[in-house]
């Protein structure tokens, strides 16, 4: 474990500098008495002022080689809040200059692999999570926000559900790394603008395998960037900053409390589970990782008792020692390799035990073995024996040891003679018993690999019976395969409906357009006769102005001779000659006054049925316009329908493709049981390959099962293929659909409004025509009216004008005959009594025409009467229309809001597709991106290809910057 100690410049008011730098060793110096002189050693020491590419090149370039070499590696930052732990690791990225740990070591490590032998391939993942809250979150993947800890079959500690994405170059890890960043918690705090809220880790898992031997090595790294621990009275947190602070120091305490166990060596109990952070950092921590500590202090004496408790959590930390191993899966040839290479050693082992049975023999048996004939290695070959066989590297089938325990060469008499010889025989003897030990301890180990050989043979079991379920699974696989083609088929069938359905619903609005062209030209028509209409009216108009003029001047005229006439009549009354002929003439005339007064109610009849007919014709109109609204209803009906349709069908793709996804995912773990169980078979055909029988079925099985497990591989890809092309054409289909649905929304829209326009139009000018032919019809009667008063009235006063001629001529000859005597008095009598009768006549007759007129007045008062009604009925049809047109002007609006909300659901899926696809990257930690060696990353490389080349080593894209 490496420990390197940083220390970051922090501007605070009346700082001392309380510490003294070495090359290894950093002293207090001008802080309290208690501290002064205090020297902490490290691996290596930065000050304020050391770069970041200084720091990289001497603390964490060296874990590169470590991690491509197979071993595992883990650096992160230790120290309070605002000391420099993420600029030290993350630094600002896209800097060449201040870019730090994170960032450098990505750029090295994809260097080194383009720098390395062609024959191998690479294949990268990584992981990005934080610990907020004693919550593991996942950076790259928000949904999941509290991820668990679990052990593999090693025991070694991994976050389960973490995302995984394989990347093929430093611009995919750098995407990763910003996206992971972007949902990180940070806050404001007094001691720091950025104040790092959880801790994360960055995790690398790099696999590699050499295509010539087949050798495959594996090495995780862990990037770490750890939270500060904080006080609460300096950063000033209060709320959610002060919950969050408080886990971050209850985290950071487990992870001293584990520290301060493994630096003290004799404790049993480590406490890595008292916190998810020591648990997730378990193999870093006295484990099987190269781990790298660098200690972030701020020289501040205003910080100096979190400097002194930091630095000596580095100077425990120091202390601690990992044993690392490589990280290597052993292939089937060289799993053969070490097995010839310990059958060997036992073989050897054995010679060297019989013959070290043969001389116990001699020796039991009282011969003396010449020292050049005694086996002198038998010791050192046994210790090697029992190491190799501690570690597991032996079968219970490669070692057979026979030999005697040490009672029988207890039993065995010491010849009486030479004392020297009895003291040689007594060690001997001893040797003898050390060796029989030895021979018992070598049969309790083939017992114990006895043993372990019934547990490979159960294990060999078991992995059948996992072998038959797996392919189980496959077939169920297969059928879920196949019913999800079906539903294929039911997508096309649907679409193809839906493409039925559109032509149809085309021809249709070709229908209303017709239909629109046809009220089109009405409404033309109806034009034309309003301005006929408007016209005739205006020529009746001015020819009524005319008319009235001159009934005014009859009138007049009429009235004053009236007035002479009474005032002849007031007069003495004179003789007159009976006018008979007169009067029958103004008997005429009243009947035909009468015929006149009975053809004008004729005409009125006429006009009230012309009313009702126009009330019929603006029923039908309104009729229409309901069947037109019906019409327009059913359309907007047919368009909801067609929009729940593409919704279900946008649906039913979101399930093909989750289906489709979780097949990938299957395929990806039925590959990986696969390679399990082709491992598992391996070791099986290793361990009996004395059996030859059992050797040829198990290579047959192998044969049969990596066959099986091809045909089934190639069948999936094909299917997968397939499928994929299969929902491309559909969605490029649907996106097809959705433009003509979109195209036909915008052709309706524009008819309805054309229609709406020119209803209104016609509205407008039936509301016109019916006022004007109201008015017409009026006018009409009322030039009837004057036409049959005026002829009456003009005939009226031809008679009177002839009276007043008889009149006068009478009063002449009156005047001529008033000399005369008395003949003429009753001649004249008799004249004055025939003009008396005529003026009654004429006064009845004034009374009649009165009469009429009274009756021309009153029929006159009943239309104006019967007009407030034709109005009211007028204003209740214009209340309908404007009623109509606020219905359909709702409908327009509520159109409009189901286009505005089609067009937001057609965005919203479109966002939701774009973050599937980005959210699709998680589960692209199922599909290898395999890296060769010996080139640099291609940008635009396809996906899955292996990158071949000559040894180029990789630029960033930053290199020109950090060269100038």
């Amino acid at each position: 474990m490496v420990e390197v100690y940083r220390c970051t410049e922090q501007i605070i008011a009346t700082v001392v500098t309380g510490l003294d730098y070495g090359r290894q060793e950093v002293t207090f110096s001008a802080l309290s008495p208690s501290l002064q002189g205090k020297v902490y050693v490290y691996d290596k020491v930065f000050k304020p002022n050391a770069t970041q590419e200084k720091v990289y090149n001497e603390a964490a370039k060296a874990i590169v080689k470590d991690v491509l070499m197979g071993y595992n590696g883990t650096i992160f930052a230790y120290g309070q809040t605002s000391s420099g732990k993420t600029h030290t690791m993350e630094g600002v990225l896209g800097d060449p200059y201040s870019q730090g740990i994170i960032p450098r070591i990505i750029n090295d490590i994809f260097n080194h692999i383009y720098s390395m032998d062609e024959n191998i391939e690479f294949h990268i993942k990584v992981s990005y999570f934080e610990i907020y809250l004693d919550k593991i979150r996942d950076l790259l993947d928000v949904t999941k926000t509290n991820l668990s800890v679990h052990e593999d079959k090693n025991r070694v500690p991994f976050v389960k559900g973490a995302t995984e994405r394989f990347v093929t170059s430093p611009e995919e890890v750098m995407e990763v790394i910003d996206e992971g960043k972007a949902n990180r918690h940070i806050a404001v705090t007094n001691m720091n603008e950025h104040s790092s809220r959880s801790h994360s880790v960055f995790l690398i898992n790099v696999k590699q395998e050499n295509l010539d031997d087949q050798k495959k090595l594996s090495g995780k790294l862990y990037l770490v960037d750890l939270a500060g621990s904080e006080k609460v009275s300096k950063t000033g947190a209060e709320g959610m900053v002060l919950d969050e602070a408080k886990n971050i120091n209850k985290s950071l305490s487990a992870l001293g409390n584990v520290i301060a166990a493994l630096a003290d060596g004799n404790k049993s109990h480590i406490p890595y589970r008292d916190s998810k952070l020591t648990r997730i950092l378990q193999e870093s921590l006295g484990g099987n990782s190269r781990t790298t500590i660098i200690i972030c202090c701020s020289p501040a004496s205003f910080n100096e008792c979190e400097t002194k408790s930091t630095l000596e959590f580095g100077k425990r930390a120091k202390t601690i020692k990992n044993t690392v191993i490589v990280n290597e899966e052993l292939t089937a040839e060289e799993w053969k390799r070490r097995f010839d290479k310990e059958r060997e050693k036992v073989a050897k082992l054995k010679g060297q035990l019989s013959r070290a049975e043969f001389e116990l023999s001699r020796w039991r048996s009282g011969e003396s073995v010449p020292t050049d004939e005694q086996l002198k290695d038998l010791e050192t070959s046994t210790m090697s024996l029992s190491e190799t066989a501690s570690a597991g590297n032996l079968t219970a089938s490669t070692l057979s040891v026979g030999g005697t325990t040490p009672t029988a060469a207890a039993a065995t008499a010491a010849p009486k003679g030479d004392p020297l010889v009895g003291e040689e025989r007594t060690r001997l003897y001893a040797q003898l018993d050390e060796k029989d030990d030895e021979i018992d301890r070598q049969s309790q180990l083939i017992e114990k690999l006895k043993e372990q050989m019934m547990e490979q043979e159960e294990l060999i079991t078991t992995t059948r019976r996992d072998y038959s379920s797996l392919q189980q699974e496959m077939l169920r696989i297969q059928q879920e395969n196949e019913s999800a083609k079906e539903e294929v088929k039911e997508v096309l069938q649907a679409l193809e409906e839906l493409a039925v359905n559109y032509d149809q619903k085309s021809q249709e609005v070709d229908a209303k357009n017709r239909e629109c062209e046809s009220l089109g030209e009405e409404l033309n028509q109806k034009l034309c006769q309003l301005n006929s209409a408007q016209n005739e009216l205006q020529q009746m108009k001015d020819h009524s102005v005319h008319q009235k003029k001159r009934t005014t001047e009859m009138l007049t005229s009429l009235l004053k001779d009236l007035a002479e006439i009474g005032l002849v009549l007031g007069g003495p009354a004179g003789d007159a000659k009976p006018g008979t002929d007169v009067n029958g003439k103004i008997e005429e005339e009243f009947t035909v006054a009468r015929l006149y007064i009975s053809k004008m109610k004729s005409e009125v009849k006429a006009l009230a049925q012309r009313c009702h007919q126009l009330e019929s014709f603006q029923s039908d109109c309104n009729k229409k316009i309901e069947s037109n609204e019906k019409d327009l209803a059913e359309c907007r009906l047919l368009i909801s329908q067609y929009e729940a349709k593409m919704k279900s069908l946008q649906e039913s793709m979101k399930d093909i493709e989750n289906k489709k996804r979780a097949l990938e995912e299957s395929l990806d773990e039925l590959n990986e049981e696969c390679s399990k169980l082709k491992a598992a078979e391996e070791m099986h055909i290793m361990a009996s390959r004395e059996k030859e029988k059992e050797k040829d079925s198990a290579e047959k099985m192998k044969e049969a099962l990596e066959q099986q497990i091809e045909k089934h591989r190639d069948a999936h890809q094909k299917q997968l293929s397939s499928l994929r092309d299969e929902i491309a054409d559909k969605m490029g289909h649907i996106d097809a659909l959705k433009d003509a649905n979109q195209k036909l929304s915008l052709a309706q829209e524009r008819l309805q409004q054309e229609y709406d326009r020119l209803k209104q139009e016609e509205q407008e000018k039936s509301h016109k025509l019916q006022e004007l032919q109201f008015l017409n019809a009026r006018r009409e009667q009322a030039r009837q009216d004057l036409k049959g008063l005026e002829e009456t009235v003009s005939k009226e006063l031809q008679t009177l004008h002839n009276l007043r001629k008889l009149f006068v001529q009478d009063l002449q000859s009156r005047v001529k005959k008033a000399n005369q005597g008395e003949d003429a008095e009753d001649a004249s009598g008799g004249g004055s009594l025939a003009q008396k009768q005529k003026i009654a006549f004429l006064e009845n007759n004034l009374d009649q025409l009165t009469k009429v007129h009274k009756q021309l007045v009153r029929d006159n008062a009943d239309l104006r009467c019967e007009l407030p009604k034709l109005e009211k009925r007028l204003r209740a049809t214009m209340e309908r229309v404007k009623a109509l047109e606020s219905a359909l002007k709702e409908a327009k609006e509520s159109a409009m809001r189901d286009r505005k909300r089609y067009q937001y659901e057609v965005d919203r899926i479109k966002e939701a597709v774009r973050q599937k696809n980005l959210a699709r990257r998680t589960h692209m930690a199922q599909i290898a991106k395999p890296i060769r060696a010996g080139q640099p990353h291609a940008p635009h490389a396809p996906v899955g290809a292996a990158i071949r080349g000559g040894g180029m080593v990789y630029q960033p894209p930053n290199a020109a910057v950090e060269k100038a």
